[in-house]
């Protein structure tokens, strides 16, 4: 079996693009993917693209060979994946599928998404369909409100307060101060945190991600195609998998964890032979500051109502135990939300190879883990990442 190899990354900023089309955002990102793999375009033999509102955003469905077709590979078998804000996510699980079963050796992987020319308003009701029509969006129930839920939820089952979803969004937005890619790049304190507007108890500005546009892709290549080509591919996708659970929260036995996680990361490491110890720092779907306390406790790296202080202990931050977010998070760096899955890949790949702004953080680091989650963790996927001399990974 192949094992998939990041020959190359490339990202937009994120931010406000509502003039940009979202063909031009993803044509920026993969050709950027593909200069830096150092790969001829005609070696690319399937596009896999992530975007989760394009008929929304631009009346636009369809998006697979059209994005195929603004990066020059018309003729090219390209298919658009949509699982709510881990398109991308999933999008890269297929890529890694078609290079590991010998399917494909060069494959083009990542998501774009424009949001900002719909509006705050717009936006939010294109999200919201991401959640249960029925039961959910009828009844009033947008995201940041059903985050909440999960938030009070979770202070009533094991505690936690404000001031600790407010020390998560002060770090974010520290580690994005060096990432030219992020949308905020200031500093905020925890003050400022907690006298901004609610949104939805105990949920306010600071504790959501921004409305963003942008896009991200990769270039993943097999072992064989990476050693015949002197490919420098030194970092592998070594785990992958994917979890589900209901589409409405009310229909889970608990909403204060996310079992899709802890099952798509079990399996991931797994995949990867690994455990959640062996993960020096990852990259997870903090779109709300209390999903990063959900994740990194669905992840393995705390016991379930622990991870709530991490970030107040600094364990969580660039000098802490175990890194999160070091991009800055889709808290900080922005959510063009079919363009996230991948957007982590390429961070994760930045800081392992040692060519992001911090990578100074983790220069010992060997494996790095991405969580990407759609909905309320209806649907997510786990990718392990692993730094090794080509050659060593798969055999």
């Amino acid at each position: 079996m192949q094992t998939p190899r990041v020959a190359g990354v490339g990202l937009t900023r994120f931010g406000v693009h509502p003039e940009r089309t979202g063909r031009d955002l993803f044509a920026e990102a993969a050709l950027a993917a593909i200069d830096d793999a150092g790969v001829d375009r005609s070696s690319i033999e399937a596009l896999h693209y992530g975007n989760f509102m394009g008929e929304f955003a631009e009346n636009q469905g369809h998006q697979g060979p059209l994005m195929a077709e603004a990066v020059g590979l018309s003729d090219r078998p390209a298919t658009r994946h949509e699982s709510a804000c881990a398109s991308s996510g999933v999008a890269l699980r297929e890529a890694v599928r078609a290079i590991r079963c010998g399917e494909a050796d060069v494959v083009l992987v990542g998501g774009a998404e424009r949001m900002n020319n719909l509006g705050t308003a717009g936006a939010t009701e294109a999200l919201a369909i991401a959640a249960d029509d029925l039961f959910e969006v009828r009844a009033g129930v947008t995201f940041p409100g059903a985050y909440a839920l999960m938030a009070r939820a979770y202070f009533d089952a094991y505690g936690g307060r404000r001031e600790d979803l407010a020390h998560i969004a002060v770090k974010n937005h520290d580690h994005a101060l060096e990432n030219e890619y992020a949308q905020f790049q200031r500093a905020i304190s925890v003050e400022t945190a907690l006298e901004a507007p609610m949104i939805a108890e105990p949920l306010g500005i600071y504790d959501s991600c921004p409305i963003t546009d942008g896009a991200s892709a990769l270039v993943l290549v097999s072992d064989d195609y990476a050693v015949r080509n002197d490919v420098d591919a030194s970092v592998a996708v070594t785990g992958s998998a994917q979890g589900g659970d209901t589409l409405a929260l009310q229909d889970r036995r608990e909403i204060a964890r996310t079992p899709a996680t802890e099952r798509a990361a079990d399996a991931a490491y797994g995949d990867a032979g690994i455990e959640a110890d062996d993960v020096d720092f990852a990259e997870v779907h903090d779109c709300f500051t209390i999903a990063e306390v959900l994740a990194i406790e669905a992840l393995g790296f705390y016991e379930v109502g622990e991870g709530i202080a991490a970030a107040r202990r600094g364990e969580t931050d660039r000098n802490g135990e175990r890194p999160i977010n070091l991009s800055g998070g889709l808290k900080a760096k922005g959510h063009p939300v079919g363009a996230t899955g991948t957007s982590q890949v390429v961070e994760v790949t930045r800081l392992l190879r040692g060519d992001h702004p911090n990578s100074d953080s983790v220069s010992d680091a060997t494996t790095g883990v991405a969580h990407n989650a759609g909905g309320t963790v209806a649907s997510v996927t786990v990718h392990v990442l692993e730094h090794t001399r080509r050659g060593e990974v798969g055999e």
